[in-house]
Order: C-alpha cells, then structure tokens, then sequence
C-alpha cells in the first residue's frame, strides 16, 4: 500500500498543477500555432505521465496481493502497461522539447525518429515477451515479480537518450541568453532528473523512483518553462497594449495566405471605409486605396500593397515604413505606415498611424526655433570648437540641435526635437559607455544642470561613447544663455587629448620608476631605500600603528680583492650575483642597493613570517659557497621593528648593521 500511495498523490498534485494547461489547450493537434502545438505537446507529457501514476499505482495494489491467482491475469498486464508508459513519457517528453525549440532540422529529426525507434521495439519486445521468452521480465510459480536483463537494457538505452536530451538542450542554451537560458536549463534539469531516476527505479525496482522523477520534473517545467513564459507573455500583451494607442490600426497578417486579424482599431480608423477583417489583406488593402486615399497619393500607396514588393522591401531588414495622405471627411491627413516581420517570420505585423499634428506641430516648432536662436547667444560660450552644440529651451526643454560643419565654425540645424533631457536619457544606452552610463544619467538632467548653475557659470562632464565597437572620451559642456532662457550644451571629442596626456603620464611614471632603480643588478636604489624610510617615519610620526617589518642588511665578502684581482667588470658580475641570490630568496620582499657592496632588503608580509628561515636559508647558502670556493659570500644581519622603543627606521638599520659586522667577522673567521 505505501508503494501505491506515492503514485496516487503525485497523479492528484499533477491534475492540480496542470489543470488550466489541460483545460485551456487540451490535447488535440489543431492547426494553430507554434506556441498552442508547445502547449499541446506539453499537456501529451502530462497525459502519460498520470496514465504511468495510474498504471504505477494499480500494480502496487495488486501486487500487494500476488498470493491471490485471480488477480495475476491482472498484474501482467498492469505490468506490460507500466513499461509502455515509461517509453511514452519519454516519447511525448521529446516531442515537447522539439515543438519548443520549434526546429525541424536533422538534429531534431534524429531525436524523434530515435525516440520512435526505441518506442517501437520496446512495445514490441514486450507484447513478445511472453510469449518467445521472458527477456523483459517474468513471475516465478509464488506469482513473484522478476526483472530479466532486457529490463535493464531498456532502461538504460532510456537513460542513455535522456542524456543525449539533456547535451542536446544544454548546447541549445549555452547559446541563449536571458530568460530564454533559464528555460532551457530547466529542460536540461528535467532531462537529468528523469535518467537519474530511471537509474534510481534499476537499482530499487519495488520503489515507485520514475514516478517521483517525473513530478520533480513537471514541478521544474513549471516553475522555470511555463509560469516564466505566462509570465512574459502577460508583461509582452501590457506592452503592445500600450503600444496599440499611439496606432489607429494594427493587423496580424499570415504571409502565406494573407489572412489578418486587426489587433487595435481606433475611433477615428473606423469612420474609413478601409480593410478591417477578412481572407487577403493585401487585395482588401488595395481596393480600399481608391476610396481613402488621396487622389495624388494612390499611385504611391497602391506599390506597396503588393505582397511580393513588401516582402522584397522587407529583405535584410526587420521593417520599414513609409507615409501618404489619407482622406478624413474629404480632408487629406498624413498617416505613416510600418511593416516589421514576427520573430518567427510567418506573419507580418503592419501599423497605421496618423502623424499629421505631428508634421504640422515639427514644422512650426522648426519655423519658430529659427526664428527665435540668436546665433550671437551660441557664439558667447563657444570657448572651443565643438562637434555638436545644442540650444535647449529652460522652461519646456524644447531644442535645436547644430552642427559644427567646417573649420570656420559655420553652425547648420542637424536635429531638433520636444525633450533635450528625455531624449538623451533614451540614447545613453545606445551610445555610452557602460560604466559611463549611471554618471552621465545623473549630469544630463534639467534640476541637476539648474542646480550647478546657482553657483557655477558652465559644468562639464567627461565620458566616453562607443564608435564602431571602439570607446572615444567625450566632453560635454553646459553652459546658461545670457538672458538665462535657454541651455547651451557643447559636446567635443577628446580622444586624442586623453589619449596624449595617458601617454604622458605613462612616460612620467617609467621616467620615475628607471630614477628609482639600480642600473647595474636592477634592484632598486638608494633614493627608493630614502623614500621609504620617509613613509615608514611619516607613518610613525602621525601614530599610524605600521605593519610589523624587518630589516636585513648584507655585504658583499671579498669585493676590493676580486676588483684587484680580476678586475671591475669582475667585481661588477660579483655584486650582480649578490643581488639575484638576495631576490631568489626573498621572493616577496623589495631588495635596495645601499651602496657599492651593500644591500638592505625590507621584510614585510610572508616573508617577515617565515624570517628566521629564510636567513638560515642565505646563511646555509653563504657557507656552502665559501666552503666550496665558489659563488657570493654574503655577511648579513637582520633586526626587527620594535613599536614600544624604535622611532627611527635607522634604528632597526643600526641593529641589523651591527648583527651584519659580526656574521663578516665570523665568515672571516
């Protein structure tokens, strides 16, 4: 009875959870589309997955009861049924995964024709199973279940093609983004869990594991694929909503066969004796031009309607637009039309809208703005020459934008528009930088440029956007018109400014870093040995509490006898060696060449840590060298920092200096 209890509650959850999917697709292959055969195919799943809750189920509470002869007839069967199930839960498993990734290349084909394949032999090898041998399963004389290897090799040939599922539909999101990503991988996940337990139902046959895979599988469905698709295609119905009202008229229109269906329709549209429903949008469009259109106008309007013109039109591209006269009571209005394709590219989306106030409201704020700019209020905060310049209106953001055409400063209008600050807020995404886009949001607003402008004459701001792929630093400049009504905002390339001063900056640090350094062994010198022990005091001084640290100083044996002896270029190799062997064992600390035979090397870090170590390890070093004749012989002593009595880094030198002295005289020794 337990084992039937599992089965029983997740068939009830299931019909629960997928009621609404069920009810509002059912589980007929109409002809619709893509999206309503994904629906379908899903509600196929759900189908064979209760019909194996059901089948699962039942054979447990008859197989509870295997003693009784009169109910085997019953538990064989229930058996076969359970193992064609299984493979139907796979099979309408695929053929969902297929119609959602609505593909039909060979890839797809070889899933359903595997997945086929695999459905067919198994029914097969059962409905013989009893008949040519019982390779699949059988019941001993106590009417006892049995799972003979054909078992095994079914399910895991099933196991096998869940994995091929899962690789396939991973490959599939690595190259998708977003939400759609997130889908994906969840049909990847509900993949895995159904071979994993698949794998599971092997091992334990008498525990219902496939059942219970199968409903973590439709939970991940659900919570990833369905609701996250419901959920977007809610947040896509607000948004064309919204869209609809600045149309009078929007048509959905089947490309094959012309039928359209009108999505938003206004008031105003339908007092016109125009296409509203019906078979062939393009022949109901292009009889109603001769009624609607003005008479100047059809002959234009009249190429468009054309379905192989707008189609052609429509190639390397996902839309365009065009416009002509439309008559209202026997006056002529501008409207302009847009014909995009779907993303599946099976229908074509067209939008009428009437744009006449808009032309008429442009041209006279054109008319206006020309008359109304003084050019000798731009020319008063022009203190360089700009690419763009735009004059905006202080009270309702209205603006002209000018470009700077020639090198003689000659202005001409580029663009002109309702909303400087709206306007640009839309573009900034576009244009700048990303890492630029939140500061320049926040300088390129009207309360913010109003607030500088109380205490400054102009503000700037530097950014860079983005030009072919590549960034370019920008400047922007903003500045208040002399009779304080209008904004004038300079925007100027940069780049090569920028560029220069960075390679400026860049050839000041080398210059000063090569003062820094020691030109024979490459260690740093003197200077920096000076420069840091004037941090270290600053610190000391301003009772900043310093990192411990410690100091070790060397000199190198033998020098004066080996200049003598061989020579300075001998001498000078020698030193070069003293300094690489302090680098090689004092990794993480910086070496100074003090002076001709004498180096300093400044403890701090892992280094510091393991301090006694390391100059075991340079004093071990050392002997074997003098031992055998061969390489530096080093003196060094090191002395640490003291917080409670060192107030001079000079007095940690002293201490190390005089550990120094006596390890030269011992060597000597």
């Amino acid at each position: 009875m337990i084992y039937s209890m599992v089965p029983a509650v997740v068939l009830i959850i299931n019909l629960i959870l997928n009621e609404e999917s069920l009810v509002k697709y059912g589980i007929l292959e109409k002809k619709q589309g893509e999206s309503t055969l994904v629906h379908v195919r899903y509600n196929h799943f759900v189908i064979a997955a209760c019909c194996y809750f059901f089948v699962d189920g039942s054979w447990g509470v008859l197989y509870e009861h295997h003693d009784i002869p009169q109910l085997f007839p019953a538990i064989y069967f229930f058996t076969v049924f359970y193992f064609v199930l299984m493979l139907f839960t796979m099979l309408t498993w695929t053929r969902y995964i297929v119609a959602y990734l609505d593909k039909h290349g060979r890839r797809t084909k070889v899933l359903l024709y595997g997945v086929w394949t695999m459905v067919v032999i198994g029914v097969a090898c059962l409905m013989l199973n009893r008949f040519f041998g019982h390779f699949m399963f059988s019941y001993n004389e106590a009417h006892e279940y049995i799972g003979e290897s054909g078992r095994n090799i079914s399910f895991i040939l099933q196991i096998a093609f869940y994995a091929v599922i899962a690789v396939y539909m991973l490959s599939v999101a690595s190259k998708s983004t977003g939400q759609e990503k997130i889908r994906y991988n969840a049909v990847v996940a509900t993949s895995v869990v159904l071979g994993v337990f698949q794998i599971l139902q092997i091992t334990y046959a008498f525990l219902p594991f496939y059942a219970m895979g199968l409903m973590v599988g439709i939970c991940l469905v659900l919570s990833f694929v369905q609701s996250g698709e419901k959920k977007e295609k809610e947040i896509h119905d607000n948004i064309a909503n919204a869209m609809a009202q600045d149309y009078e008229a929007i048509f959905y229109i089947e490309i094959e066969t012309g039928e359209f269906i009108p999505f938003s329709k206004s008031k105003k549209y339908m007092t016109l004796n125009a296409t509203e429903s019906g078979k062939d949008f393009f022949k109901e469009a292009f009889e109603s031009i001769d009624t609607c259109v003005y008479p100047d106008d059809r002959e234009y309007a009249k190429s468009f309607y054309i379905k192989e013109e707008m189609l052609k039109r429509l190639e390397g591209r996902h839309s365009f637009s065009f416009k002509y006269r439309v008559l209202f009571d026997g006056k002529p209005r501008f409207f302009l039309f847009t014909v995009s394709r779907d993303i599946n590219e099976r229908y074509l989306i067209f939008y009428e809208k009437d744009i006449d106030d808009e032309l008429n409201a442009e041209k006279i704020q054109k008319e206006n703005q020309k008359k109304t700019v003084t050019f000798g209020q731009i020319a008063e905060s022009l203190a360089s020459n700009y690419d763009e310049i735009y004059y905006v209106n202080v009270e309702d953001s209205a603006y002209v934008g000018y470009e700077v055409n020639n090198i003689y400063g000659q202005l001409e209008i580029s663009k002109s528009g309702e909303d400087f600050f709206k306007e640009s807020l839309e573009n900034i995404p576009q244009v700048v930088h990303r890492q630029d886009q939140d500061q320049v949001s926040e300088f390129i607003t009207k309360d913010n440029l109003l607030s500088m402008f109380e205490d400054h004459k102009d503000c700037s701001i530097d950014y860079r956007i983005i030009v072919n792929g590549k960034s370019r630093y920008t400047r922007m400049i903003a500045r208040k018109s002399s009779d304080g009504t209008h904004f004038i905002i300079g925007v100027e390339d940069i780049d090569e400014v920028i560029k220069r001063e960075k390679r400026h900056m860049k050839a000041l640090k080398t210059e000063k870093e090569l003062a820094r350094r020691d030109e024979l062994t490459g260690v740093r010198n003197k200077t920096a040995y000076k420069e840091l022990e004037k941090s270290i005091r600053s610190n000391i001084d301003n009772g900043m509490d310093y990192l411990n640290f410690a100091l070790v100083v060397c000199d190198s044996n033998n020098l004066k006898m080996i200049n003598d002896t061989l020579g300075h270029a001998a001498g000078d190799e020698y030193i070069k060696a003293s300094a690489q062997i302090l680098c090689d064992i004092f990794v993480h600390s910086p070496v100074f060449r003090v002076g001709g035979d004498e180096f300093v090397v400044f403890l701090r870090g892992s280094d510091f840590s393991s301090r006694k170590e390391l100059m075991e390890k340079l004093r071990s070093k050392v002997i074997e060298n003098k031992k055998n004749g061969d390489g530096v012989v080093l003196a060094s002593g090191m002395a640490e920092y003291q917080p409670e009595t060192d107030s001079f880094v000079s007095e940690v030198f002293d201490r190390a200096d005089k550990e120094m002295y006596a390890d030269k005289q011992s060597l000597k020794g």
